[in-house]
């Protein structure tokens, strides 16, 4: 027996029939899912301190649980001190199950350890069913030890699905368990 990730057996049981009902899905194909999560981190200050996106990079591998890749400059800056080439940040992209394991503990423990938090935005959709959040402190993951972090950076974290309209993406993301602001209008 093979292990399946919680999220991805509730995508298959109880989210893509209720989809496929909502929205009157003719084929299984057409329902929305999700392909993949791209994490990226920044590191402003990488080009004083190398350090820095060496701990960015060891981090993201935790949180992540998959290996990340550093990212280069494409031009150099002079007023930012930045050469072409010069290692500025941290990325990485997730699929498949680890896809669905990083997306459950983001939702169910890492959003919840927030600050005086309230919910995602459910504006930060890019008009093709994609959705985009920035995070603040990569502390509010359990994988970091505070110990060990030097210094607190942010990310950013594009969900990108199949879903051809944002009401759909909206959908389906709330339905997987996405907490979104309660909007009263």
């Amino acid at each position: 027996m093979s292990y399946t990730p919680r999220l991805k057996q509730k995508y298959r049981e109880e989210v893509a029939p209720a989809l496929k009902e909502q929205f009157g899905y003719k084929t299984v194909m057409e329902i929305p899912k999700i392909e993949k999560v791209c994490i990226n981190q920044g590191v402003g200050d990488a080009t004083q301190d190398k350090k820095l996106v060496d701990n960015a990079l060891q981090e993201m591998s935790i949180i992540a649980g998959q290996k990340a890749v550093p990212t280069k400059a494409k031009k150099s800056v002079s007023n930012f001190k930045l050469r072409e080439d010069m290692t500025i940040g941290a990325r990485v992209t997730l699929r498949k199950d680890q896809m669905y394991e990083f997306l459950d503990r983001l939702i169910t423990v890492a959003l919840p350890r927030v600050r005086d938090f309230r919910g995602v935005n459910d504006k930060s959709f890019d008009g093709r069913g994609n959705y985009s959040m920035g995070i603040t402190e990569q502390i509010i993951f359990p994988e970091i030890d505070l110990d060990k972090v030097a210094r607190i950076t942010g990310m950013d974290i594009t969900i990108v699905t199949t879903a051809k309209t944002d009401a759909e993406a909206l959908a389906l993301l709330k339905m997987m368990g996405m907490p979104f602001k309660n909007q009263r209008n």
